[in-house]
């Protein structure tokens, strides 16, 4: 994923798939509601727009947002009458630009034709007890080698 302005002024809020559904179709009046309740507390930040991820939605904001500003965007979106709150997890930051790349992995999946996927990496990362404390930002990229090869490339936003 490449972006022009820093992840910081991104609020991932992970959600269930019909909550996301239901949050998005009306995003419009989400931003323009978003921005009435940032103001009310006197804030700088600004939602841009909002837009769906594998997670849930993310909340753009003009500004890099602080603790007070993420507070008041999780209680808005958790009391929206659209969606179930009990399937809303709290808003976090992206909480760095750090990377994973693990290389030379089987391009395939043990005993069959089938490649690969983010599902089966992030489980992957999941058993592993050197991953404990890591949170996963994005989905994987899961790149081939060369057409021949089969070997991949693996790049996890963490």
């Amino acid at each position: 994923m490449t972006t022009k302005e820093p992840l910081y002024k991104q609020v991932i809020i992970p959600m269930s798939n019909d909550n996301k559904r239901n949050f998005i179709n009306k995003s419009s009046a989400h931003v323009s509601n978003m921005n009435r309740a940032l103001r009310n507390i006197k804030s700088d930040v600004m939602v841009d727009f909002i837009c769906s991820n594998t997670l849930g939605i993310i909340v753009v904001t003009n500004k890099i947002v602080a603790s007070v500003d993420l507070h008041s965007i999780e209680q808005y979106v958790k009391g929206a009458n659209c969606i179930n709150s009990n399937e809303v997890k709290s808003p976090r930051l992206f909480q760095s630009k750090s990377y994973l790349k693990i290389i030379s992995l089987s391009y395939l999946q043990e005993n069959t034709s089938i490649p690969i996927n983010s599902n089966i990496v992030k489980k992957i990362i999941k058993d592993n007890y050197i991953f404990n404390n890591i949170t996963l930002a994005l989905k994987s990229c899961i790149i081939k080698v060369s057409l021949k090869s089969d070997i991949a490339i693996v790049w996890i936003n963490i």
